[in-house]
C-alpha cells in the first residue's frame, strides 16, 4: 500500500510543469499621448506576483502586482512612498466603464517567422476592440482598437509561468497600467489587459510587438468628439525582448521596500 501511494505521489509530482521565477529584460517606445524617446525595462514574475521597473529618465518607475492579496503598488526611485490600489474594488469599477460583453479580439498566424538569439518566433496578426464609456456615461461610448503585429516564441524559458501569470490576472480582470492613467481611458487599458490575455493562451511569449492604438466613436459617430477622439488615439507601442532568464527570485522584489509610506488610493 505504501509503495502504491509513493507511486501516486511521483506521478502526480511528474504531471505538474516545472515552475521557475523568470526575469524579462525589454526596451519599450512609442509615440502619441506622451510616449516619445525608447527606454528600458525589466519584468520579474513569481507565482501570482510581478514586478515591473520602466526606466523613465533618471528614475525608476516601478509597479508591482500581487494577485493573491488583489493589490497593485505603484512607486518611484525617488520617493519613498508607494500608491497602494485595492485591485479587486478597482475591477468592479472597471467594469462599469467597459463593454466586456462586446470585447473582440483575434490573433492569427500570418505565416512569418523571425529569429531571436537561439529561438525562433512565430508572427502573429492581432486585433482587439474594446468599448468604454466617456466620462463614466454609458451615454457617451467610444471603442478602442489595438493593431499590429507580434512575434511569439514557445519555447521560451520560463513561458509557462509567464502564461499561468497572466491568465491569473485575467479571470480575477486585473489591468497593467497605472489605475490613475486608466481612469481617464478605461478602454486602452482594458484593450492592453486583453492583449497579454490573447498572449498568454497562445502558450508563449512575445518576444517583439508593434501595436497601433486607435480611439473612435462607437458605431463609428464622428463630429468634434470623435475627431478628439481620432487625435488622442493616434498612439503607437513597440516592444522587444532583449533576454529572458529563469532563476530563484527574492520575495522582497515583491513588495515595497521597507520603510516606505504607503497611501491607500481609491
Amino acid at each position: 500500500m505504501k509503495c502504491a501511494s509513493l507511486a501516486v505521489v511521483v506521478l502526480l509530482m511528474a504531471a505538474r510543469p516545472a515552475l521557475a521565477d523568470v526575469t524579462i529584460k525589454m526596451t519599450t517606445g512609442g509615440k502619441g499621448m506622451g510616449m516619445s524617446a525608447s527606454s528600458t525595462g525589466t519584468t520579474y514574475i513569481k507565482g501570482n506576483k510581478m514586478r515591473s521597473e520602466l526606466q523613465m529618465g533618471d528614475r525608476i518607475q516601478t509597479t508591482i502586482f500581487d494577485l493573491d492579496a488583489q493589490k497593485m503598488y505603484v512607486f518611484e526611485s525617488k520617493k519613498k512612498e508607494a500608491d497602494v490600489w485595492d485591485m479587486a474594488t478597482f475591477a468592479k469599477e472597471m467594469g462599469a466603464n467597459v463593454d466586456t460583453t462586446n470585447v473582440q479580439a483575434s490573433i492569427k498566424p500570418n505565416g512569418q517567422t523571425k529569429a531571436f538569439g537561439s529561438h525562433t518566433a512565430a508572427g502573429y496578426d492581432m486585433e482587439i476592440s474594446v468599448p468604454a464609456a466617456i466620462g463614466n456615461s454609458k451615454d457617451m461610448m467610444m471603442t478602442v482598437s489595438l493593431a499590429g503585429p507580434v512575434w511569439i516564441v514557445k519555447d521560451a524559458p520560463g513561458t509557462a509561468d509567464y502564461n499561468r501569470f497572466y491568465r491569473a490576472a485575467a479571470e480575477k480582470g486585473w489591468i497593467f497600467s497605472d489605475p490613475r492613467a486608466a481612469k481617464g481611458q478605461p478602454g486602452q487599458a482594458r484593450a492592453m489587459a486583453e492583449m497579454y490575455k490573447q498572449f498568454a493562451e497562445l502558450g508563449g511569449i512575445a518576444y517583439e510587438s508593434d501595436i497601433q492604438i486607435k480611439m473612435g466613436m462607437a458605431g463609428g459617430g464622428g463630429g468634434m468628439m470623435g475627431g478628439m477622439m481620432a487625435k488622442l488615439g493616434n498612439i503607437s507601442a513597440q516592444t522587444m525582448v532583449n533576454d529572458v532568464q529563469t532563476g530563484a527570485l527574492d520575495d522582497a522584489l515583491f513588495a515595497p521596500p521597507a520603510g516606505y509610506q504607503l497611501n491607500t488610493k481609491k
